[in-house]
């Protein structure tokens, strides 16, 4: 078995995986790290992409291409990498494998068979924070969009604290239909629409999530005013040094922040509408 490795620059990462996913129809396992953002599909000699493909779907934002062969077991032991994570101690986020403790904590069953979120990375981690927190404040009502809602680990867990109607939007067709597969698992309801979001927006509720990269972040801003504005968004997939060119591009929409999250190189922000002053 091979895994070839496609690494690329953050600004990048969305453009290089909507081409990637073209040459991958099966999905894509991400991974990211200081300054780059990986991505890396599997197959037999002979089933994958040509490097020559590969450097063109990258384009100019290609960091690195990496072939390696790993074990043919690899689909079994790619579940020693995904275990349970705890947020705030009273949401935890597992895979089906895993044994569930008898605690009471809320719970998000997330099986990441073709790595759309599993809620480990920094950015989703923070967003399910956030969300514990409009919880706190008994700000969890109402209906809530996730955009970009990949394996629909966010659009879940609002739906677990009590938003309602959920919807979940996202332009790969296999992140919805591990979307589907993971929301009628945990027994919630979402609705799922498939949308491109350079291009256009979904009708945005009072509360939307979006965990996608900072320009995306900076087009959804800019298209704000094409129809009725959010009272509230959470937003990550930005890096530290990107925060204020994204919350500078919701300012012009109109929205203030409200509280933040930073781990490692990563921000997450709750922004709310015409909120007169930050902290």
């Amino acid at each position: 078995m091979i895994r070839l490795a496609v690494r690329c620059h953050p600004e990048l990462a969305e453009t290089v995986l909507a081409d990637l996913a073209a040459l991958a129809p099966n999905g894509v396992e991400q991974d990211e790290g200081p300054g780059y953002v990986e991505y890396a599909i599997y197959g037999a000699a002979g089933e994958l992409p040509e490097l020559g493909e590969l450097r063109a779907a990258a384009g100019d934002g290609i960091v690195e291409i990496e072939s390696t062969e790993i074990p043919d077991d690899w689909g079994d032991r790619w579940k020693d990498f995904h275990q349970t994570i705890d947020v705030g101690g009273r949401l935890r986020v597992r895979p089906s494998w895993e044994p569930m403790p008898a605690d009471g904590a809320l719970e998000v069953v997330i099986d990441p068979g073709q790595a759309f979120g599993t809620g480990a990375h920094a950015t989703t981690r923070m967003c399910l924070e956030l969300l514990l927190g409009l919880a706190d404040r008994d700000d969890a009502g109402g209906a809530l969009a996730d955009l970009g809602t990949g394996s629909a680990v966010l659009a879940i867990a609002a739906a677990k604290l009590g938003f309602s109607p959920v919807a979940g939007y996202d332009h790969e067709v296999a992140a919805l239909e591990a979307a589907a597969a993971n929301a009628l698992a945990n027994g919630v309801e979402i609705e799922l629409e498939r949308i491109n979001l350079r291009e256009a927006l979904p009708p945005l509720p009072p509360t939307v999530v979006a965990n996608l990269t900072a320009r995306i972040l900076c087009e959804v801003a800019a298209r704000l005013g094409d129809g009725p504005a959010p009272e509230r968004l959470i937003l990550s997939g930005i890096l530290r040094e990107e925060r204020e060119e994204v919350a500078a591009a919701f300012a012009e929409a109109g929205f203030g922040l409200a509280d933040s999250r930073l781990d490692g190189d990563w921000v997450a922000l709750l922004l709310e509408r015409r909120l007169v002053s930050a902290r």
